[in-house]
This record gives C-alpha cells, structure tokens and sequence, in this order.
C-alpha cells in the first residue's frame, strides 16, 4: 500500500510541476513563456533573467516529468525544492504564509511533498523500483 500513496503523490506532484514548467517554456496554460518568464525575473534581480527562466522552466517541466514516472526520483525532488525555496524567497515570503495573499503556502506544500518524495524514494511502481535506481538512504550509505 506505501508504493500506491507515493504513486498518487508523485503522479499529483509531477502533474503540477509539468504544467508549471510548460506556463514557463512554452507559454501553455496561459503562461508568460520564456519571454515573459525571464522579464519576471529580471524585475526580481535574477541574473541573468534568461538563463534562469529556462533552468526553473526545465526543472519544473523534466522534474515534474521524472517525478511522475518515478526515474532519478532523488535528484528531480532535490531539483524540485530548490526551485520552491528560490520562489519563496524571491516572491512569497513577503507575502505571508496564505497563498490567496500570494504567500508561501502553496510552495511549502510543494516542496514538502519532494522532500518526502526524496527521503521516501519513489516506491516499487516507479521506473527507480524497477531498475533498482539507488534511493537517497542507498546514496547516502555509499558516502560513509
């Protein structure tokens, strides 16, 4: 039953983060698209603006996707919660923790479900299951 909640949970997140990074890329869903992406960033002191829309538009978008079959799990959350922490820090912080404010909330929430998804690995219904992908815990073991 644990590999069919971390399949719902990676299915939902990678979902999410899919569509987001495809507002960012391709402008889909009526997002700003690169352009746009990268003059948001550019108004945030982001530097350089584009380059960096297209690492948080990539990370979103083949994070989401890796996520969502459960492949290199670790290593598409870790990608995944820093992309929430930069967006956070840079944009709804100061907004206070309720995202109708355009607070924090949701990013929290986001990044939360990664983390989990990162020190749970992605479970046996996942391509990392099936390959024998090493989790964080493996990965970590290794190192020491």
């Amino acid at each position: 039953m644990v590999s069919v909640g971390l399949l719902v949970l990676r299915l939902v997140l990678g979902v999410i983060f899919v569509a987001h990074g495809a507002q960012k890329l391709f402008g889909a869903f009526g997002g700003p698209g690169l352009k746009g992406t990268a003059g948001f960033h550019g108004q945030l002191g982001i530097r350089p603006p584009y380059l960096m829309a297209v690492v948080a538009g990539l990370a979103e978008f083949v994070g989401g996707i890796l996520i969502a079959v459960g492949f290199l799990t670790p290593l598409a959350a870790l990608a995944l919660v820093a992309t929430m922490v930069v967006a956070t820090l840079t944009v709804h912080l100061r907004n206070g923790f309720f995202s109708m404010n355009g607070g924090y909330e949701y990013n929290l929430a986001l990044a939360a479900m990664a983390l989990a998804l990162l020190f749970t690995g992605a479970g046996a219904f996942s391509l990392d299951g099936i390959l024998g992908t090493p989790s964080l815990e493996s990965a970590l073991a290794i190192l020491r």
